[in-house]
């Protein structure tokens, strides 16, 4: 998996190598302040890329017993570093715009430097695209943030360069950092929602609802008469996925049978969410010391059999 998904933020490297390159140049030849809020933003791409690099070595890692859960949860924080990176980046090119503004300065050459603009963004798009739908494909956090910052640059390209070709035409210098401040914001934006996202990562946020519900359906088309389930919890770590719950039984069951009931109740869970890690916890549904009231509340769920104690 680690070695599927490296070689995409290698090209995202790659790329964000030549677009610093290009829109360094291009920035050389107009002075446009929105050209080098562009340029910023591809140098956090670079940083933002070899961090993920690193940080997917290390998430490679197999458990062991101090991380027997593994490493994939460093994917959050290097999405969060991500974000972070990505809001100075705006906060910066937002606050250079409003200089420019205040302190306009000529333009040269803005045909040139749109051009390269333009091929610059044709490569983050390509690129992006990529990132995509492997974070899609692999469930990775790391190429997905990746995959939207890159387009949020695409985005930011095309709006500097449309910013240049009415500057060209209506010779208003002040709209080249009009536009540029426009950028920062957008930028801070996308980084903040990033921040979000591994925020929630980081404090074990449950599964999307509709893998939740899937997870509730395949429960409870395997339990015979007379059995229930509650305390369903889910997380999410990486690519990797969790789910645990009490399963509850006829007490007078041996612990064979209970313990062939999860099985197959597992297995039916991990083939309608391929790759599901799976605890259940067998209980006797006549004790009340299986009916735990107060955490089924704070999970949101009503005890079967009405109990609150």
């Amino acid at each position: 998996m680690a070695h599927r998904i490296r070689w995409p933020i290698t090209l995202s490297i790659l790329a964000a190598i030549i677009t610093i390159a290009m829109k360094g140049i291009a920035y050389a030849l107009t002075g446009s302040v929105g050209l080098l809020s562009d340029a910023l933003e591809s140098g956090v791409n670079l940083l933002a890329a070899a961090t993920a690099y690193f940080s997917l070595l290390y998430a490679s890692r197999p458990a062991d017993p101090s991380h027997a859960y593994g490493h994939e949860k460093i994917e959050y924080l290097s999405s969060g570093l991500e974000g972070v990176l990505i809001v100075l980046a705006g906060i910066a090119t937002a606050g250079y715009a409003i200089r420019r503004l205040v302190y306009p300065a000529p333009l040269d050459d803005l045909q040139i430097g749109a051009g390269i603009a333009l091929v610059a963004s044709a490569i983050n798009f390509a690129v992006a695209r990529i990132l995509l739908v492997q974070g899609r494909k692999h469930r990775s956090i790391i190429l997905e943030a990746d995959g939207k910052h890159l387009m949020t640059d695409v985005a930011t390209s095309v709006g500097i360069v449309v910013g240049l070709v009415l500057v060209y035409f209506t010779e208003l210098i002040w709209l080249d950092s009009v536009i540029a401040i426009a950028v920062g914001a957008s930028i801070i934006w996308t980084g903040s929602g990033l921040i979000h996202r591994s925020f929630d990562g980081l404090m074990d946020h449950a599964l999307p609802a509709e893998d939740q519900e899937r997870i509730r359906s395949a429960i409870q088309s395997h339990l015979p008469s007379g059995t229930a389930f509650h305390a369903v919890r889910t997380r999410q770590a990486g690519p990797r996925r969790f789910a645990e719950f009490h399963l509850l039984v006829d007490g007078d069951w041996s612990v064979r049978k209970g313990h062939h009931l999860a099985h197959r109740i597992e297995a039916a869970l991990v083939e309608a969410l391929p790759g599901l890690e799976v605890v259940i916890h067998v209980e006797p549904v006549d004790e009340s010391a299986s009916w735990e009231g107060e955490m089924l509340q704070q999970l949101g769920e009503t005890p079967a059999n009405g109990r609150t104690d």
